[in-house]
Parts: C-alpha cells; structure tokens; sequence
C-alpha cells in the first residue's frame, strides 16, 4: 500500500518537474533565480527547515511568483 502513495506522488512530483522545465524559458525572462531562490528559502523556513522539501519549495516559489502580478516600468 504505502509503495502505491510513493508511486503516486513520485508521479506528481515528476509532472511537476516537466512542467517547471517547459515554463523555464518563460520565467527567465520575467521572473530571476535569485528570487524564486528567496521564495523558496522563505518557504523553507516556514516549513521550520525540515528537509528533503527543496524541489517541492522551488515548484512552489515559481509557481508563487508567477501568478504574482509582475510590475511593469512605463
């Protein structure tokens, strides 16, 4: 049973990082990795810095930052 929740969420996890690898190219140009970085730290700490969560923290971040609204200089 539980080797069936690891399957599963192995899965998750692999379609996450497919996803954050077709969205790279996009998120280079409006989003740096120096601030999904301090996102994903954030999250990291308010996690209370248990690890073994850094991609989950890193999918997270990216996917955070953009859905924020982007500021635009005109």
């Amino acid at each position: 049973m539980k080797a069936k929740v690891v399957a599963a969420g192995m899965e998750h996890r692999e379609q996450d990082v497919a996803e954050s690898a077709r969205t790279q190219p996009q998120l280079a140009s409006t989003l740096s990795l120096d601030e999904i970085q301090q996102r994903a730290y954030e999250l990291h700490l308010e996690r209370g810095c248990v690890h073994g969560y850094d991609l989950d923290d890193w999918l997270q971040a990216e996917r955070e930052l953009k859905e924020k609204p982007q500021s635009t200089s005109t």
